[in-house]
């Protein structure tokens, strides 16, 4: 079982930049793939991206167009979501969320997710 604690929310100018970090419990976390999904108010959850279990494989969803970049640190149970040039429509709560095998971009198919962290990116 693992524990997901994300960070590194706020408001930002459109624009602007935001590094979200995803802090994991557990001593097997190199054997999860790691995603981030957003849900913005009144919308359903959204795949943003993922990376494999070595981090040697990284997806994207179709609205970030080279803006974002996914990495993780297995040394230290880390994953990051770098976001730039961030738009007024990357306004969500980010969830970092793991599964136990291959990477996938349904939500559904993750068994562990963090509280999220609220990306409000003003005009």
């Amino acid at each position: 079982q693992v524990q997901l604690v994300e960070s590194g929310g706020g408001l930002v100018q459109a624009g602007g930049s935001l590094r979200l970090s995803c802090a994991a419990s557990g001593r097997t976390f190199g054997s999860y793939a790691m995603a981030w999904f957003r849900q913005a108010p009144g919308k359903e959850r959204e795949f943003v991206a993922a990376i494999s279990r070595s981090g040697g494989s990284t997806f994207y969803g179709d609205f970030v167009k080279g803006r974002f970049t996914i990495s993780r640190d297995n040394a230290k149970n880390m994953v990051y979501l770098q976001m730039n040039s961030l738009k007024p429509e990357d306004t969500a709560v980010y969830y970092c969320a793991a599964r136990q095998s291959i990477v996938i971009a349904s939500p559904a198919r993750y068994d562990y997710w963090g509280q999220g962290t609220q990306v409000t990116v003003s005009s």
